[in-house]
């Protein structure tokens, strides 16, 4: 193999060169899981595997996202991505776009024979939805993690704790002297959205701010849905606004342009995922980060885990939020009577 190519598949690894040619020559001294990891990643990569190791298939891991528009779940495919490779898996993504269906999805895997399933996103986390296929799942006792909150499934849970980033959120605004604070959440079945609204009415109790429909919304997750919710929440005088993705922040943000005002001047705004370009939006956008590396890694390290015949706590792991202070969030103007 060209010096190009070992390096290349090392970096992928994150092993020496002098290890990935111990595996390609088929020579002694590489544990399994590293000669798996090896093997992959010349998959991924797109090498062909010398000749006495094309017998031998990969391991198969179905990563189901989805959509790709909002770039937190392009980031996390990177990380889920490197590390099944890492652990010598090879990812088949899967997104819920284009008219094919995560159950059809589901389908498919199972016909390719998959050892796991890590689904990001999306039935899992709606109330209302579909969930015949998670049931097959369990039914069949393939090894599957879920990342976000989700309905009751027999299944290991990664999640960022909604509470923490809507206190975070909030906590921010009312040192900033806001006393006009809404939320725009994601569908109503949605259920990190039903746990964020939980928190921003606690929070909203501990400082005597009214929690109801001018001060709330709900809606699609995309900027136009943001847009429509901020249109009518800033027109009903809410001065600052937490919003439970960037992209809704983004359509918000967009709202306060189109009714005439400024962010952070008039209206502030925070986002939550802190994905990528958020540094370069105009302002850039404050909004409270999801640790997708450590999300990411954990996932996989449990669902090699189940995938190997370990046992593992069902309990779901929370990870800590961070507030990002960027400049679409400031001091209120003038301070209004608490409704």
């Amino acid at each position: 193999m060209a010096q190009r190519r070992l390096s290349e598949v090392a970096k992928k690894v994150g092993v020496s060169e002098a290890t990935v040619s111990r595996v390609l020559n088929g020579k002694p001294g590489v544990s399994e899981s590293t000669r798996q990891a090896v093997l992959t990643a010349l998959d991924v990569l797109g090498y062909e595997r010398p000749t006495q190791l094309r017998g031998e298939r990969a391991r198969l891991v179905g990563l189901v996202l989805p959509e790709l528009q909002n770039p937190i779940f392009p980031a996390l495919a990177d990380v889920v991505g490197s590390a099944l490779a890492q652990q010598g898996f090879t990812p088949v993504l899967c997104t819920c776009t284009g008219g094919v269906s995560e159950p059809d999805y589901v389908e498919l895997l199972l016909a390719q024979q998959v050892s796991g399933v890590v689904f990001a996103g999306g039935s899992h986390a709606e109330d209302d939805a579909n969930h015949e296929h998670h049931y097959e799942l369990v039914r069949r006792k393939l090894p599957v993690v879920l990342v976000n909150a989700s309905i009751d499934l027999d299944y290991p849970v990664v999640s960022c704790d909604d509470a923490v980033a809507v206190e975070q959120a909030f906590g921010h605004l009312v040192a900033l002297g806001h006393e006009r604070i809404g939320m725009v959440l994601g569908p109503r079945d949605h259920i990190p959205s039903r746990r964020k609204l939980a928190a921003f009415r606690a929070c909203a109790d501990r400082v005597g701010l009214t929690v109801d429909e001018h001060t709330i919304g709900h809606t699609m997750f995309s900027v136009e849905g943001g847009q429509a919710v901020g249109t009518r929440l800033v027109q009903n005088g809410i001065t600052g606004l937490i919003c439970a993705s960037d992209p809704l922040a983004l359509g918000v943000i967009r709202a306060v342009r189109r009714l005439g005002m400024n962010t952070p001047e008039d209206v502030s705004v925070i986002g939550y995922d802190d994905s990528a370009l958020m540094t370069c939006t105009d302002p850039p956008l404050t909004t409270v980060r999801q640790p997708i590396e450590a999300m990411g890694r954990a996932a996989v390290e449990l669902l090699a885990a189940l995938i190997a015949g370990n046992e593992v706590s069902m309990e779901e792991l929370l990870f800590e939020p961070e507030l990002v202070v960027r400049a679409s969030a400031a001091p209120a103007r003038t301070k209004t009577a608490v409704r």
